[in-house]
């Protein structure tokens, strides 16, 4: 397998390594170091080469998902994947697969670490069970109770497709949200909506998710008051309907949302500067 062929398969191993790990920095360390791995095996004599770099990924991935350095306890507030980010209009947002919206990778991150492995290579990737058991450490019949039982925990939060209504459904939300006008705004607003907002180190953030139309309606009210010099612009994130607030040629703060029967059931704000890269630069992960 020549350099030429290992660029090939990058795609797929960046693929498995956003799904895992949520971020696109991540996901270009894990594919650099298969490809230091790979050279330092002889890469040109492995007889499975897609095979042995899925490995090596998933490998490399579960144990930076394991290493204390990455631990959770020590982010400050909601951690949330990094969104893809791309123009607005229904076209672009069908052409994120589905495993890469940020609704669903919400949704893995609950998984434990072996648990997201299973299930991102066998539904995602179509890996054999085979290959996943020798992968992970497990029998192939744990693996499919795995994939089995990490499946019913995803399939009922499933979020409905990307829709014009939801647009508009963010649009009416920033014209509230400049108004001012509270009311307008839980309008909009399910009755048990929830806000998520990542500050990362260096932004503040409420430090844990906002529950119910009240409280979210005023969190948004206080979050208008402090953008207000903010120049909004409309935005597919991650596969939602959303908006870029950007100061200048700076991005502040992403806004991602879901809805359903035509209110909104989530908001994300993204204000960590680290996960803002996709931001004016096209993405393609497989």
């Amino acid at each position: 397998m020549s350099q030429d062929s290992f660029e090939a398969a990058r795609p797929r191993i960046r693929g498995l390594a956003y799904r895992m790990l949520g971020t696109l920095a991540d996901a270009d360390d894990v594919a650099q170091d298969t490809w230091l791995r790979w050279q330092a095996a002889g890469g040109a004599h492995i007889t499975n080469a897609e095979a042995w770099l899925v490995t090596t990924a998933t490998r490399l991935c579960l144990d930076r998902l394991r290493s204390p350095a990455r631990t959770r306890e020590i982010y400050p507030g909601p951690w949330l994947p990094e969104p893809i980010v791309t123009d607005p209009g229904p076209e672009s947002a069908a052409e994120l697969s589905d495993s890469l919206t940020l609704a669903f990778m919400v949704l893995l991150d609950q998984l434990a670490p072996v648990e997201r492995a299973v299930f991102v290579l066998a539904h995602v990737f179509d890996v054999p069970y085979a290959d996943i058991a020798a992968t992970v450490g497990r029998s192939q019949a744990a693996c499919r109770q795995i994939a089995s039982r990490a499946r019913r925990k995803l399939q009922p939060d499933k979020q409905p497709d990307y829709t014009a209504a939801d647009r508009e459904l963010v649009n009416d939300l920033l014209r509230a949200l400049a108004s001012g006008d509270v009311n307008e705004l839980v309008s909009r607003l399910a009755p048990q909506v929830v806000c998520i907002t990542d500050g990362g180190p260096g932004r503040r953030a409420a430090r844990r998710p906002i529950v119910g139309s009240a409280s979210v309606g005023r969190l948004l009210v206080a979050l208008a008051r402090r953008y207000r010099h903010l120049a909004t612009r409309p935005a597919v994130v991650g596969g939602c309907a959303g908006a870029i607030l950007s100061a200048g040629d700076t991005t502040e703060q992403l806004m991602a949302v879901t809805s359903k029967d035509g209110v909104i059931t989530a908001l994300y704000f993204i204000g960590n500067p680290a996960k803002h890269t996709s931001v004016g630069h096209p993405v393609i992960i497989e």
